[in-house]
């Protein structure tokens, strides 16, 4: 069996890439260059993608600054910093990039059915603070059924199966399983501020450092 991956080269994603993996799958990752704030996770995505020695790696290619919209698309937009983890959870944050999981999963649907693919895996994540509105059971339920009826296969009674493993995880659990797993966390890439080295303190680093503080263990990403 053969499953697309959306990888972006973070700790959620190179966490289902390697789930993929244990599931015995044919792994077809895909990564997007849209021009983010934070393109440097493009290279963990390789790093992840050859330490895994997946089947195949692709990154396709387009900007999503021509619209803007947030703070990941546009530099006019402060990063927020900083934030406690109940001030992350009170509102969806300007680090919230318009349909993008639409967008990525629209991709991700149209390579799964060229090669015949059963599933595609998504990292999206529920419980996390960031709240994303794509990120939630009742989207990826949606989304299943756009799979169901905008696809040959689909209308054929064999819909590509959206796989969305950590949905319901704690980011601690997600690194517990990661660990299970055996994933690579000095190559994946939390931050979005856009420098070399992950700077701490914007709230996808928070979110990790403080997880890794509540399991006792040391992330070993270098912060700035």
């Amino acid at each position: 069996m053969k499953a697309v991956i959306l990888l972006s080269g973070g700790l959620d994603s190179s966490t289902i890439l390697y789930k993929a993996k244990a599931d015995g799958l044919e792994c077809h990752a895909i990564s997007f260059d849209y021009q983010q704030r934070h393109r440097r996770e493009l290279q963990s995505a390789f790093s992840v993608a050859q330490e895994a020695a997946i089947a195949k790696h692709q990154v396709v290619n387009f900007d999503l600054r021509q619209w803007g919209g947030s703070a990941l698309t546009d530099d006019a937009i402060d990063l927020p910093q900083e934030r406690s983890l109940d001030e992350m959870s009170q509102n969806i944050p300007v680090t919230y990039v318009p349909a993008r999981n639409t967008i990525f999963l629209s991709f991700a649907l149209g390579y799964a059915e060229a090669i015949a693919a059963e599933r595609v895996y998504i990292g999206v994540n529920a419980l996390d603070y960031s709240g994303y509105p794509d990120c939630r059971p009742d989207y990826i339920q949606a989304m299943q059924e756009v799979f169901r009826l905008g696809t040959k296969q689909g209308r054929e009674g064999q819909p590509i199966q959206i796989v969305a493993p950590l949905i319901n995880l704690k980011k601690t659990e997600i690194i517990q399983l990661g660990n299970q797993l055996g994933v690579p966390w000095e190559l994946t890439w939390s931050c979005y501020a856009g420098d070399d080295v992950a700077c701490g303190v914007c709230d996808s680093c928070r979110l990790r450092l403080a997880a890794f503080a509540e399991l006792g263990l040391v992330d070993p990403v270098v912060y700035a």
